[in-house]
């Protein structure tokens, strides 16, 4: 996401005619994007991107479990 977005401000500075970087070549507007879609690619393959997904769903999982015990720990203690 960080590479998407230093992308488009190098894109951007460069349309405006932002000095120094509107002399540079476009090949170095454009490589941000170019490393995006390499990390995209290796994320994906590695199974990175997979893995954090299930590391979220985990702790959303272990999160609903805590409230649901503190609940009823809370219901047991009121009906004593």
């Amino acid at each position: 996401m960080y590479l998407l977005v230093l992308g488009i401000v190098l894109l951007l500075l460069k349309y405006l005619g932002i000095e120094p970087l509107a002399d540079w070549s476009w090949w170095w507007m454009l490589t941000p994007f170019v490393l995006a879609v390499v990390w995209w690619s290796w994320a994906d393959s590695s199974g990175y991107t997979k893995r954090k997904a299930m590391e979220q769903e985990a702790e959303k999982m272990q999160e609903r479990r805590d409230r649901t015990k503190s609940a009823l720990d809370s219901n047991y203690k009121r009906k004593k």
